[in-house]
C-alpha cells in the first residue's frame, strides 16, 4: 500500500512539475528575445463579455490568424482587467489588454495601442449624446445642457483618476466641477434653473462613462433637476432610451463600438453629436515590450502551449 501511494505521489508530482513551470514563466519579467506568446501562455486579457471591444478582438483572433496560433481571448471585467495590468506593470510582466482611450490607466502606466494594420477595430472614434425623442420638447433646459456638453479626454482622466483612488464618483464629480466653473458655464449660460423636475440618464458602467455620467448628473442637479443614474449593459441602455424609459445618455461610442445598437433604433432617439473626441480602441500593451508594436507581431508565435484553459491550474 505504501509503494502505491509512493508511486501515485511521483506521477502527481511529474503531472504538477510542467504546469508550475509553465505558469512561473508567466510571473516573469518580459523577455524580448523570447517568444511572447508562450510567456502569456497565448492569452489577451479582456473585460466584459457583452462590451464591443471584446467582439471586435474576437474578429481580429480570426482576421490576423491568431486562433491557429492557439490565441485566446480571457473575458473578466473592467477592475479585473485593470488589476491584472496593474500586477503585470510593476513587474514589468507581459501583458496583452483590450484597451480604450479614454481611461485612467493610459495616464497611471505607459501603454501604447498595437498597430491594428486591418482595421478591425476602425478608426479614433467619439462618444456621443443620445437623447429620447422628444425631450427638446419636454424638458428644453436639459436638452439645451446636454446638447452643448463636450470635454477633452484629458479633462475625463482626470475624474476617472480620483474615482480610480478610491474617491466616490459623486464626490470626484463635484470637484470638477468646482474647479472648471468656465467649461461649465459655456454648458448652463441663458439656461433657466428648474425645480424638482425628474431626468433619468442610463450609462455602461465604464469608467469613462462613469466619470461623463456623473459629471453631466451633478451639472443637471445643480439645474434644479432631481436626477436619478442606472448602469446597464450597452444593449439596455440604447433600448431604454429608444423606448423613452430614459432620458438621456452620454456614452455611445461611435461609429463602431455601438454600431449595432445605432442601426437597430435608427429612427427611436436623437443623437445630439460628440461629447468627446479621440477615442480609441484596440489592443493594448505596455511601452517597455519595445519589440511588440503590431496584432501582426503576435502571430510570430508557434510555439506548443499546454492547454487553453491551463491557466487554471496556476497558482496566483
Amino acid at each position: 500500500m505504501k509503494k502505491q501511494k509512493f508511486i501515485k505521489l511521483f506521477l502527481l508530482a511529474i503531472l504538477i512539475i510542467p504546469i508550475i513551470s509553465a505558469c512561473s514563466s508567466q510571473t516573469a519579467p518580459y523577455k524580448s528575445k523570447e517568444k511572447l506568446g508562450p510567456q502569456i501562455n497565448y492569452t489577451i486579457t479582456g473585460i466584459d463579455a457583452g462590451a464591443g471591444v471584446m467582439a471586435s478582438t474576437q474578429t481580429a483572433l480570426k482576421d490576423y490568424g491568431l486562433e491557429k496560433n492557439n490565441w485566446q481571448l480571457q473575458p473578466s471585467s473592467t477592475s479585473a482587467m485593470t488589476s491584472t495590468l496593474d500586477k503585470a506593470y510593476k513587474n514589468k510582466q507581459p501583458i496583452v489588454i483590450t484597451g480604450w482611450q479614454p481611461h485612467w490607466m493610459f495616464k497611471k502606466y505607459k501603454l501604447k495601442f498595437l498597430k491594428d494594420p486591418k482595421n478591425v477595430y476602425g478608426k479614433a472614434e467619439h462618444i456621443s449624446t443620445v437623447v429620447r425623442k422628444g425631450l427638446k420638447k419636454d424638458k428644453p433646459e436639459a436638452y439645451t445642457i446636454l446638447d452643448r456638453f463636450h470635454w477633452t479626454p484629458s479633462q475625463m482622466s482626470d475624474v476617472m483618476l480620483k474615482v480610480n483612488g478610491g474617491m466616490d464618483p459623486d464626490k470626484a464629480a463635484k470637484q470638477w466641477i468646482k474647479n472648471n466653473p468656465k467649461l461649465v458655464q459655456q454648458w448652463t449660460k441663458g439656461v433657466k434653473k428648474v425645480h424638482g423636475q425628474s431626468l433619468k440618464i442610463t450609462y455602461v458602467a465604464w469608467d469613462s462613462e462613469i466619470a461623463s455620467t456623473n459629471v453631466i448628473a451633478q451639472v443637471l442637479r445643480d439645474q434644479g433637476y432631481k436626477v436619478t443614474i442606472q448602469a446597464m449593459e450597452m444593449q439596455p441602455v440604447w433600448a431604454s432610451i429608444s423606448t423613452k424609459a430614459a432620458d438621456a445618455t452620454v456614452s455611445a461610442w461611435l461609429p463602431k463600438t455601438s454600431a449595432k445598437f445605432y442601426s437597430d433604433y435608427k429612427g427611436k432617439f436623437e443623437d445630439l453629436g460628440a461629447n468627446l473626441e479621440g477615442a480609441k480602441v484596440g489592443l493594448a500593451v505596455p511601452k517597455y515590450m519595445t519589440n511588440i508594436n503590431s496584432i501582426n507581431d503576435l502571430k510570430i508565435n508557434n510555439s506548443l502551449k499546454i492547454g487553453r484553459n491551463s491557466n487554471f491550474f496556476c497558482f496566483k
